[in-house]
């Protein structure tokens, strides 16, 4: 109540300065006084390690020689995930090799003047008993504990209300489903779809992680292959969902979790956003309701923070290297980096090595890679993103219908990949401190048109300039809110090039063949005291391979789980 009632109270100081004369002077469109510029991944240590090995150059003799029992190449959530593994295993000779200065991931979070705000992905839906290991990180990060004998999430982590608002016909409505002005059909489309991922999850159940639901000895189940063979707009109109509103909201859902919308990824994947956690509500039903979701300020950097602690605290972590050959050999295995800070090449020896780089970088770096491996990057495609966090000194003059929410769409600007905005002060416990805060802006770039190149965005991407993103992002928000320009003090750019793997048709079914449970892991995996059944590690006896894309689309729970199996399978 006390953050509502200051809400309210900015907004009505705002719109009394209309009142104070005849006319209000036009808003300013100058974006001259705001700085900024971009932040986060260093594309020139990868790409001119990339052009390297591209144009056949020998690489520099190493420098130094060290040697470890387990080396983490990279250091995503998948990377972090194993490491935590082994230091719980009582492994202490480990090395993680970062080509970045901040580990992460796309779970990195930043500060833009002096106020923590995500560089990527910005919550995490509360696990349900598919992910015991996401569970259990939780119970052991205090997220969650046991009172009374259930399980309870700590307040400040849950997301405050109001959660979600979209705007549309030039108002603010509650929740992202379009509900006004909408017709009878369309509702009845609404109750379809749900009915159809009720039936869907019953036939089959849907898990996240995917990879609890794959069948042994490996693949999908027969009904999952299906819907994986063909788009989710291909499937969509077979079932006669054809209404425009539900389609828009089922094109932002899929741009949300995978980069690129109905016409690009499979039916598989299109279910599996609804059906691996809470089915579909539609409005009316007795359970119409949010799905509970815990984020941060800094969205889930908070989560690679608490992950990364220890690993830089045991002396692991080793930023700014560029891993350039991993190479298998009897006696174990060879890695050699590149290490920026010295510009001098470094040689590894360790028995086990922990892959947890992105597939085609790994498919460059791995010496004679596997057949799994070259078959896994000639099924994926990946999503470039941009994420721009825009610092505001004080209230936005907004317009009619729902208050400011934690998450913010805006209707015509899905279709061109954006995804609104977080406001990452929305967690703040003082609501005195709400400004001035920083909005959040996502825009996915993998496309939500049959054909859409992601190659072609990623290049774009890469070739505009900071300034250009900034007006860009402004220009879109100034729909909603007419006084942005104004209000903007510094606006910071992050692009990611490979955000996400994009799970189009048949990628469910290929990676699903892939990385049965192996024979090398040493020691069950214990949860509190309990063994857990193996999930499919992807490895070649001394190389394991763990990340996100070994499940074919980019979210925590996916990421955290391979590392964690990859870190007992090595450990």
């Amino acid at each position: 109540m006390q953050r509502r009632s200051v809400l309210k109270g900015a907004a009505a100081l705002a719109g009394s300065s209309a009142l104070a004369g005849c006319k209000p002077a036009p808003p300013s469109t100058s974006t001259a006084h705001i700085q900024g510029g971009f932040v986060g991944q260093a594309w020139e240590r990868g790409h001119a390690m990339r052009d390297r090995l591209a144009q056949g150059l020998p690489l520099p003799a190493p420098s130094r020689t060290h040697r470890v029992q387990v080396l983490i190449a990279g250091g995503g959530i998948a990377a972090l995930s194993a490491a935590r593994a082994l230091r719980l295993a009582g492994t202490s000779d480990v090395a993680l090799l970062e080509l970045e200065d901040q580990a992460g991931g796309n779970s990195r979070g930043g500060t833009v003047q002096g106020l923590r705000c995500p560089l990527g992905a910005h919550y995490l839906p509360v696990p349900g008993d598919n992910a015991p290991e996401v569970q259990d990180l939780l119970e052991e990060l205090g997220v969650r504990q046991r009172v009374a004998g259930r399980w309870q999430y700590q307040d400040e982590y849950l997301c405050f209300s109001p959660q979600e608002r979209l705007f549309i016909h030039g108002e603010w409505q509650e929740g992202l489903l379009p509900t006004q002005e909408v017709a009878a059909s369309t509702l009845a489309q609404y109750q379809r779809f749900a009915q159809l991922v009720d039936q869907a999850m019953r036939a089959q159940p849907f898990s996240m992680p995917a990879m609890r639901s794959w069948q042994a000895p490996g693949g999908l189940a027969p009904t999952h292959q299906a819907l994986d063979a063909i788009r989710f707009d291909t499937w969509l109109a077979q079932q006669q969902l054809d209404d425009p509103h539900l389609r828009w909201y089922l094109d932002y859902a899929c741009q949300d979790d995978f980069g690129a919308g109905c016409a690009q990824v499979s039916a598989w994947a299109g279910l599996h956003y609804f059906a691996s956690r809470h089915g579909f509500q539609a409005p009316g039903t007795a359970d119409d309701a949010h799905d509970s979701v815990l984020t941060w300020p800094q969205g889930n950097g908070w989560l690679s923070e608490q992950l990364a602690a220890p690993v830089q605290a045991a002396g692991w972590l080793h930023r700014g290297h560029t891993v350039m050959r991993i190479a298998e050999t009897r006696q174990g295995v060879e890695i050699d980096s590149f290490n920026h800070a010295s510009q001098r090449m470094e040689r590894w020896l360790a028995a086990h090595c922990i892959v947890a780089l992105p597939t085609f970088i790994a498919a460059h770096v791995v010496q004679d890679p596997p057949d799994f491996l070259r078959a896994a990057v000639q099924a994926l495609d990946w999503a470039p993103w941009q994420v721009t966090n825009v610092h505001i000194r004080a209230p936005l003059r907004d317009r009619p219908g729902a208050e400011l929410a934690w998450d913010n769409v805006l209707y015509d600007d899905v279709a061109h990949g954006g995804l609104g905005y977080v406001n990452a002060g929305h967690q703040r416990l003082n609501a005195m401190q709400q400004l001035p805060t920083v909005l959040t802006c996502y825009r996915a770039l993998g496309g939500n048109q049959p054909g859409a190149s992601a190659r072609a965005a990623r290049q774009q991407l890469l070739a505009q300039t900071w300034e250009a993103a900034r007006d860009q992002t402004l220009a879109t928000l100034a729909r909603a809110h007419a006084d942005i320009y104004e209000k903007t003090t510094h606006v910071e750019v992050m692009r990611y090039g490979h955000a996400m793997a994009i799970p189009r048709p048949g990628t469910q079914t290929v990676l699903s063949r892939i990385g049965q449970p192996t024979s090398t892991a040493k020691r069950p995996a214990l949860i509190n005291g309990e063994r857990l059944q193996a999930l499919p590690t992807p490895s070649t006896g001394r190389l394991h391979f763990a990340h996100s894309d070994w499940s074919g689309y980019s979210v925590f729970e996916e990421a955290f789980t391979r590392g964690l199996y990859a870190g007992v399978s090595a450990g």
